[in-house]
């Protein structure tokens, strides 16, 4: 059995746990929940950067971040499952990984500006930066041609559908401004049952 060190709330959680269910690996993972604030927390020793999610393996090694986790995964499943292993489609999945990441990253660095600075000490520069990113990025998935849904998502599908669900979390009224985008992930939802069994409580 494998530990997932994780939150319900994280984003990169989300998709180690999306992809281990798509890869039929579900059932050998326990999920221990990890607070990055704890410095008594064992995750910092488990991962210096005291990130999650983090992969234990049965012989007490840690895997991290998510990309490396999946990749491990999809290779533990046989290979080529989330990761296709065909050059084109390989770097169109790992792409869109990247621009995806990208998009959660900036997310969660404007949420965690709000949520750790006193407003007096809060730079609107920062979060302005920050936001340019996520914007520039769904703009470019708005505007482009939105990946296919089937049965078997890449992980760049899945990683988009998980930065588009952490801004359903955190960032209300995203939905008008990139219509496509909230209909592509309603359809993935429908699509892909464990979206839905992965979804965060209300925060």
């Amino acid at each position: 059995m494998f530990v997932l060190r994780s939150s319900p709330f994280s984003p990169f959680g989300r998709k180690v746990k999306i992809a281990a269910s798509l890869l039929e690996l579900k059932d050998r993972l326990s999920v221990v929940m990890a607070d990055t604030q704890d410095p008594a927390d064992d995750l910092r020793q488990q991962n210096p950067l005291g990130k999650i999610p983090v992969l234990i393996l049965e012989d007490g090694r840690a895997i991290y971040d998510s990309r490396v986790i999946i990749e491990y995964l999809d290779h533990l499943a046989g290979g080529g499952r989330v990761i296709p292993t065909a050059a084109d489609t390989r770097f169109e999945a790992l792409t869109l990984q990247a621009l995806a990441d990208g998009i959660t990253d900036a997310a969660i660095l404007q949420v965690y500006e709000k949520r750790f600075r006193d407003p007096a000490q809060q730079s609107e520069n920062w979060l302005s930066h920050q936001r340019g990113k996520m914007d520039r990025g769904l703009s470019a998935l708005e505007s482009g041609s939105l990946p296919e849904i089937d049965a078997a998502p890449t992980i760049g599908v899945i990683a988009l559908a998980c930065a588009l669900g952490y801004l359903d979390l955190r960032f209300d009224g995203w939905r008008p401004d990139y219509p496509r985008l909230a209909e592509w992930l309603d359809a993935f939802e429908q699509q892909v049952p464990a979206f839905t069994a992965t979804r965060p409580p209300a925060p």
